[in-house]
């Protein structure tokens, strides 16, 4: 099984149509949904915006590639204190997640990526990835919190 062909120009520009329209309902009816921006439409780059709870706001980044979508969502910076238990809290984290996980960014700052074949994309699995990428920032975001930034939480 060998790696499948990059996407042509005209399936790309399916799949970006396919994208727009999804995020443009998704806007509409799904209260969690803020705000969805576009980079330049040559990069087939989008910015969605959701509303959290323990997290303020979470922006999830979708970017069509030849082959994927990639997507990831910035989670917190690097943290202060405490670093081989943040660290291996997100780890462990990891375990339970499906088709994203915790990564060391720019200046070490947390994020959570994954991607998926470019065939595979659907309004079921963006729903999904957003979805996901959501529910898994909110449940780890105040845990990794306290532990790489506890002094900030001291009485």
């Amino acid at each position: 099984m060998g790696t499948p062909a990059p996407a042509s120009d005209d399936e790309l520009d399916e799949i970006e149509a396919a994208i727009d329209a999804y995020l443009a309902r998704e806007l509409e009816e799904n209260p969690l949904v803020l705000a969805v921006d576009r980079t330049e439409p040559s990069m087939r780059r989008w910015f969605v915006r959701l509303a959290g709870e323990e997290k303020q706001t979470t922006t999830v980044w979708l970017t069509i590639a030849q082959r994927t979508l990639r997507y990831e969502t910035y989670v917190m910076p690097a943290p202060e204190e405490d670093h081989a238990r943040f660290y291996e809290h997100l780890l462990r984290r990891n375990e339970g997640f499906n088709g994203a996980a915790f990564t060391i960014g720019d200046e070490d700052a947390i994020f959570l990526k994954g991607r998926l074949p470019i065939s595979a994309v659907t309004d079921d699995e963006l729903d999904r990835i957003i979805g996901s990428l959501w529910a898994y920032v909110e449940q780890t975001f105040r845990p990794a919190l306290r532990i790489g930034f506890a002094s900030r939480f001291t009485d």
